[in-house]
């Protein structure tokens, strides 16, 4: 199941671009143009995560959160225009997981999403991943394939991460390293194409034509649910 994202935010335009890149990656996204609808939405339904615009009318993103946070530990990531010091020290203080300041890079903002959502409870990440007799153990960064232990790097796991939360489903290449919550990697295709290679050798998968991670050309990569 994809993630579900409540973004409280005034601008259609980030809204739409937002949208569309979070829903490539994973994500459902649901739209509140202020911070009483947003309130609304979290009263009467269920999310993993809240982006929360600093600078709106009416109820502001710091009062928003104030209310968030009396009633919930759900993650919250703030984003805002204004660059002043005190605002994003105040938003931490009362309780947003993290700031982004305006304008930001949507790569940027999925890797601090995931980060933050791999430091919220359990409920928030699941803990173990199985695709057939491929298991992976998030928390105790470990794989086994067939019972035996797969050796993995640390990019390499993350990778594997993300393709199987998403099995059976296109992961695009462009953000396959922010998808596995990788923001310190240089992305490349160059890269990211190296690390799947190593990955299909130690998943046992012939490169010419491989049963697991199969290549979608011009599009990226996807685990296979039910190798054949």
């Amino acid at each position: 199941m994809p993630w579900r994202v409540l973004l409280i935010d005034d601008d259609k335009r980030l809204h739409e671009l937002l949208a569309s890149y979070l829903e490539s990656n994973g994500f459902e996204v649901t739209w509140a143009q202020d911070g009483p609808r947003g309130l609304a939405a979290l009263a009467s339904d269920v999310f993993d995560l809240v982006l929360l615009d600093l600078m709106m009318p009416g109820m502001d993103g710091l009062e928003v959160c104030r209310r968030i946070r009396d009633k919930s530990r759900i993650p919250v990531v703030m984003l805002t225009a204004r660059g002043d010091e005190t605002d994003r020290v105040v938003g931490l203080e009362i309780g947003a997981d993290d700031y982004l300041p305006k304008p930001f890079s949507p790569r940027e903002l999925l890797a601090r999403m995931r980060a933050v959502l791999r430091r919220a409870s359990p409920d928030s990440v699941v803990d173990q991943i199985r695709v057939v007799d491929l298991v992976v153990d998030v928390p105790g960064r470990q794989a086994t394939l067939a019972g035996k232990e797969i050796e993995l790097t640390g990019v390499e796991f993350d990778i594997l991460v993300a393709l199987a939360r998403r099995a059976g489903r296109v992961v695009p290449r462009e953000s396959l390293l922010a998808e596995a919550g990788r923001g310190d990697v240089a992305v490349g295709e160059r890269t990211v194409d190296v690390h799947i290679s190593h990955l299909r050798q130690k998943l046992g998968d012939d490169p010419r034509t491989p049963r697991r991670i199969k290549t979608v050309r011009g599009v990226g990569y996807v685990l296979v649910k039910e190798p054949t």
